[in-house]
């Protein structure tokens, strides 16, 4: 099942925000994110605000598009009224769920009600994920006709076994049809693998990396598999019934992928993501790295405006009775005091290769700096220079890193 909400002060129904959120507003990117929570089948290892047809609740997917249309309306009148400054878009990220089992042209509707409220700025970053078997050549040819400009797919692994661990619908063998239709739509392709899935090998792993490399992808995502709780593959391993995640052996899966990357010409960006040149980063994950504001829209999503982070309704019934009723779907939200931001700055920034600035440390915690470059967790040179950019064994320690650096 979806993970609960977090906790926090009510959202008011209008979602004003306060008129502090404009400081500062002119230097950060302004992002917009779409949520889409609909899958045809719920995997086993997932925990994402996804509902398959049977969990709707007698709500329609052909009721959506304008039911986001609606938020984003009333996402640019809340922006304007907090006194932000006029921001076109620079990144759109479609999530899910499964943002393709839409139609294309409802995705296309939803991305012109974008461009309408703020603008595109000129080569902004639109990227849907999709799985393999959500899309056809026609499909894509349409996303990219509307202004998509990338594609990323849940591909997860080449091998049948550890698909159908994860309850994937797809076949190894889709994977590279649609990555050469998106290429010839002339959309740029991320795919996304998960390691560590019960059963998996080592021998397993490096196939997939093989296949995923194959399709010459402009980015790969790798994520450990985390179970969660609450989940069907959580209380598989409770039962005993599949063997529970080795750590170490995540570790050795994490270091084979990262070596074999680099042979194909792909760099690290951050911990979990790598691509072929800096042009192909994901502009918009970046942006949540590093503190931009994103208007997230959809039962569920997050949003974050100049320190104020708010989150909607959870379900799509829920979600479609705020739109029906003219009022915001927030349902809670929480301002972040300078002490939380800098340690948010800390946790996520010391993930990628750009880095921390070390002048965000205080002189104390900046004391802990000599012992992690020489215990092999952070970049010597990189840390004359200023920046504190973890090593690949302090990418495998990441948490470590960030609790020495605050003192732990």
């Amino acid at each position: 099942m979806p993970s609960a909400l977090p906790e926090g002060d009510p959202a008011p129904e209008d979602c004003a925000l306060p008129p502090e959120v404009a400081v500062g507003a002119h230097a950060r990117n302004f992002g917009v994110y779409v949520h889409v929570p609909y899958c045809r089948v719920r995997c086993g290892y997932c925990d994402f605000n996804t509902y398959t047809a049977s969990e709707l609740g007698g709500t329609s997917r052909g009721d959506y598009a304008a039911q986001v249309e609606q938020e984003l309306t009333l996402g640019g009148r809340v922006l304007r009224l907090a006194g932000l400054p006029e921001r076109q878009v620079s990144t759109v990220f479609f999530g899910g769920g499964t943002p393709t089992l839409l139609p294309a042209d409802d995705l296309a509707r939803m991305l012109g009600r974008i461009r309408a409220e703020w603008g595109l700025a000129d080569g902004a970053e639109v990227t849907t994920e999709a799985n393999p078997d959500s899309v056809d050549a026609e499909y894509l040819r349409t996303l990219a006709d509307a202004g998509f400009t990338r594609v990323s797919f849940g591909m997860q692994s080449a091998v049948p076994h550890v698909l159908a661990t994860l309850d994937r619908t797809h076949t190894p063998e889709r994977v590279p049809l649609v990555t050469q239709w998106a290429r010839d739509a002339g959309l740029q392709v991320s795919v996304d693998l998960i390691y560590g899935t019960p059963g998996e090998s080592l021998a397993d792993w490096e196939r997939s990396i093989d296949a995923a490399l194959a399709c010459e992808p402009d980015h790969i995502s790798a994520y450990a598999l985390i179970i969660e709780r609450g989940t069907k593959l959580a209380a598989q391993i409770r039962r005993g019934e599949v063997a529970a995640p080795d750590e170490d052996l995540h570790a050795d899966m994490y270091e084979l992928a990262d070596a074999r990357f680099a042979e194909a010409g792909f760099s690290w960006y951050e911990i979990s993501n790598w691509s072929r040149s800096p042009e192909t980063r994901s502009r918009h994950n970046l942006s949540y790295w590093t503190g931009e504001d994103w208007w997230a829209a959809g039962p569920g999503a997050h949003s974050h405006v100049g320190g104020v982070r708010w989150w909607n309704v959870k379900h799509p019934g829920a979600y479609a009775q705020r739109m029906a009723q003219g009022v915001s779907p927030a349902h809670s939200r929480e301002t972040l005091s300078e002490a939380a931001r800098r340690e948010e700055r800390i946790l996520l920034e010391t993930r990628i290769v750009d880095g921390l600035p070390a002048d965000v440390l205080s002189a104390d915690e900046r004391r802990s700096i000599p012992q992690l470059i020489a215990d092999g967790l952070l970049d010597g040179r990189a840390a004359i220079a200023g920046r504190l950019v973890p090593t690949l064994r302090g990418r495998l320690l990441a948490d470590t890193v960030v609790h020495r650096l605050l003192g732990g």
